[in-house]
């Protein structure tokens, strides 16, 4: 089992070998395993839920209790306020990878995406199965017309999430926009 993330985490960062995820939960192998198995997205999201879940746990309430306040801040679109709470949680708690992806995607809905893409780095140096951080990497690509690079970010997500619809229909759109251009 530890042999497939350690696989995908090198196809996924196309690193060589020794990387680990830094997230050592030891629901999560099983959990990824799991969503490589899944035939659809029905039978992928409460999976997929569960490994949000865990993302966002803390052993210190005082961080988990902020990751809630960041992400209350972010439901309602209080962005200023959840990038000044994001920013203190990855000060507090620089190991947290979810503290820096929830910060990247904050950065991205500001426009911020040079900020974003720092973030998702590292996210993905703490957590490198991280789907979300795969995908939002895509998504601060396409933003920035890096068509190719936007297409290798989805398509290393869905190396670690075979179900995300999105994620497929971006790549499908990348594909017919540069079918479009060749000659």
């Amino acid at each position: 089992m530890h042999a497939f993330r350690t696989l995908l985490c090198l196809t996924a960062l196309g690193l060589g070998a020794g990387v680990n995820a830094d997230q050592d939960d030891p629901r999560l192998e099983e959990l990824f395993e799991k969503l490589q198995r899944a035939t659809d997205l029905v039978e992928a999201a409460p999976t997929e839920e569960l490994i949000w879940q865990i993302w966002i746990e803390h052993a210190d309430s005082g961080i988990a209790s902020q990751m809630r306040t960041g992400i209350a801040q972010m439901s309602v679109n209080d962005l200023p306020a959840a990038l000044a709470t994001f920013d203190r949680l990855v000060a507090t708690a620089p190991d947290f990878a979810e503290a820096w992806n929830k910060r990247a995607t904050i950065h991205y809905l500001m426009g911020n995406y040079a900020a974003s893409e720092a973030d998702i780095v590292k996210t993905l140096q703490l957590e490198p199965f991280h789907f979300g951080a795969l995908s939002g990497r895509g998504l601060v690509l396409l933003s920035q017309g890096k068509y190719l690079e936007a297409r290798n970010a989805f398509t290393r997500a869905l190396e670690v999430h075979p179900n995300m619809p999105s994620v497929r229909a971006n790549i499908d759109e990348i594909n017919r926009y540069l079918d479009s251009r060749t000659i």
